[in-house]
């Protein structure tokens, strides 16, 4: 890992092309048309899908010119959309990029603007999708195009890929592709995707870009009781519900360890070299407090958590049931998958078992080498107080699926964010939106970058 990571990324700042002239000129109209189409993902296969998305994203790349495939996984309305642009080099690796098509469901009626409708205000883009991820899709669907407008052939061979069902853990997306057609991805060594690459504007002259260089792991679990069933007007001294409600609760309020794994170290070093100050995991709250309304996600990458989901006991209001069930969302650390489970095994009561649901690999790459250095030329020669960062997302994403197949994944789909913007909020919340000038800096950065390869 870079000692002075500052100084390595503003050492990148010459190698950078410039732009295509046309690479930005439609991506906001991209976006919109997605975000219009409905995609949400309940999650127990009860949605729209992703076939008229994918119908959507095939067509604009035909017209342009670009061949590519529309495929089906496990169903008709589970589609994706796959394009390889071959590159100029056929001795270097394939590079992915590549983001997902489904959305978590919204509620209108708790929205400003419609969330299905796209609409400007404030120069931002309003709808679900707009941060997760039709924005990312935009920009990659605007950079396909611009290159088949302007006759590009990329010096490393590109393959483009629009998936279904990230936001249900991608058994029908990701997960399916990477055991059904692999070869979809041959020759590919590293991916770009999702949750990476937006600002952090830290001072009016320091601002940090987030590259995602790893992601938690999942282990979501179910707490299990058994007891005494009965009448509920009767003492009970072995109630079910009673021993989940102490092990909800125990699970609920505990307070993990902190872990320093070398991303966690590398952020801390990053931000507090651009703030010119001493920063220090053993202080979370004064380095959280650095880092403005973005503190929620880093906050959840300095330890492991678990947190209760969900509960389900009884059947009438004067029975006192046999048995009572509680979903813990799990999320580990790379490296410390072992303690999650320790840990929360040692805050069970007698009475009370823990069992796998789902389980989710933690994933880590290095921040060096060409790739990155190529980020960081791309990012400063469109913003000169821009510095990319390496840190981890306490979520999950595709990543997960393509690194079975030997391929060292990122997070960089950068965006330009206005200083004031809750941006963590943005996901999966109400009111999701996005600036249209952030969407055109990200297409230039994303054609800068690729192009440089």
């Amino acid at each position: 890992m870079h000692a002075d990571i500052t100084h390595a990324m503003r050492q990148t700042m010459t190698m950078s092309i410039e732009p295509l002239a046309d690479v930005d000129s439609e991506v906001v109209e991209l976006v919109r048309d997605l975000i219009k189409i409905d995609t949400s993902n309940y999650g127990d296969g009860s949605g729209p899908g992703e076939a008229l998305a994918a119908e959507y994203v095939e067509a604009k790349l035909k017209e342009a010119g670009i061949e590519c495939e529309r495929y089906e996984t496990t169903s008709g309305k589970r589609q994706g959309v796959n394009a390889r642009i071959e590159g100029k080099d056929p001795s270097k690796p394939a590079l992915l990029i590549h983001g997902h098509l489904d959305v978590v469901p919204a509620e209108a009626k708790d929205w400003t603007y419609h969330p299905f409708a796209a609409e400007v205000h404030d120069g931002m883009i309003w709808g679900r999708g707009a941060v997760d991820m039709k924005d990312g899709d935009g920009m990659i669907l605007a950079l396909a195009r611009s290159w088949a407008r302007n006759g590009v052939q990329p010096d490393r061979t590109i393959v483009f890929d629009w998936l279904p069902d990230e936001e249900a853990g991608s058994e029908h997306g990701s997960g399916w592709l990477v055991e059904n057609r692999p070869e979809l991805y041959r020759g590919v060594t590293q991916a770009v995707g999702e949750v990476g690459g937006f600002s952090l504007t830290l001072r009016d002259d320091v601002r940090l870009y987030l590259v995602q260089t790893a992601e938690k792991g999942i282990r979501w679990m179910k707490l299990k009781a058994e007891g005494t069933a009965g009448h509920g007007s009767f003492i009970n001294n072995d109630n079910a519900v009673t021993k989940l409600a102490e092990a909800v609760a125990a699970v609920g309020n505990h307070k993990f360890d902190l872990a320093l794994t070398p991303t966690v170290r590398d952020f801390i070093k990053a931000v507090s070299d651009a703030l010119g100050m001493e920063l220090s995991a053993d202080d979370p709250e004064e380095l959280l407090a650095q880092l403005g309304p973005i503190a929620r996600i880093i906050g959840a990458t300095l330890s492991n958590t678990a947190n209760p989901t969900m509960l389900n006991a009884g059947y009438k209001h004067n029975v006192i049931p046999g048995a009572a069930e509680a979903m813990i969302d799990g999320r580990f650390l790379p490296g410390y998958e072992d303690e999650l489970i320790k840990d929360i095994e040692n805050l069970l009561p007698p009475g009370v078992v823990l069992e796998d649901v789902v389980n989710g690999i933690a994933l880590e790459a290095p921040f060096e080498g060409p790739l990155i250095d190529a980020m960081g030329a791309a990012i400063r020669a469109e913003d000169p107080f821009g510095t990319p960062v390496p840190y981890t997302v306490s979520g999950g994403t595709d990543a997960k699926a393509f690194s079975t197949l030997g391929i060292t994944c990122y997070g960089f789909l950068p965006l330009l964010l206005p200083p004031e913007l809750d941006f963590s909020a943005m996901f999966h919340g109400v009111d999701e939106r996005v600036p249209t000038t952030g969407l055109e800096f990200g297409a230039r950065v994303m054609d800068r970058f690729v192009r440089s390869l």
